[in-house]
């Protein structure tokens, strides 16, 4: 088969596939987790229920796929803003600031029932691991530089902002969520410690 064609059937089942994990995530957000239907998921995805099934077998396992797209998505992300961003002590300001704003803009995609269906998967555990090496390799880059505090080891400062930041899946506004991030930073700054 001719290497074009490979690409064609690639992309298009990429495609087909994005589509039924964005349609599963509207039809979640807009009628609750228990009442949507792989019916419903087909249609709304433009595909019949057979092309479906031959993708996913169960709606679990497509809220799965969904959940496993985005937090890739928001680990790039993330990755995105500390590579692009000049100096320690501001990439670390920029991956907090940026993670804050994820988790406050994906608080509709954390009920009850679907967090506990959904973070159970290692591969939100493996993420985990990740973004906590993220921060804390920040940390200690800050710390040697002298911008940040270094009596406190950085996984643990790590630890310390990634559960910080996690309430802004529960604040109001952006504006809370700005302070949360002023409060939390500040924590790390190496005045912060009192003589």
């Amino acid at each position: 088969m001719p290497k074009l064609w490979n690409a064609t059937i690639e992309t298009h089942r990429k495609e087909v596939r994005d589509a039924v994990l964005d349609a599963t995530a509207a039809l979640v957000a807009e009628h609750g987790l228990r009442s949507v239907t792989m019916a419903q998921i087909a249609e709304r995805a433009g595909i019949g229920r057979a092309t479906l099934y031959k993708y996913f077998s169960t709606i679990d396992a497509i809220l799965h796929a969904w959940h496993h797209r985005e937090v890739t998505d928001h680990l790039r992300q993330l990755t995105d803003v500390r590579d692009s961003t000049a100096g320690g002590r501001q990439q670390l300001e920029a991956v907090l600031q940026e993670y804050a704003r994820i988790s406050h803009r994906t608080q509709a995609h954390h009920d009850t029932e679907m967090a506990t269906l959904l973070h159970r998967d290692e591969h939100v555990a493996h993420a985990q691991r990740l973004l906590h090496a993220l921060v804390s390799d920040l940390i200690a880059d800050g710390a040697r530089d002298g911008d940040l505090r270094a009596d406190v080891v950085p996984d643990e400062l790590a630890t310390y902002c990634l559960h910080a930041l996690a309430a802004a899946r529960s604040l109001p506004t952006e504006a809370a969520v700005d302070r949360l991030i002023t409060v939390t930073l500040a924590g790390l700054l190496p005045n912060a410690v009192e003589d």
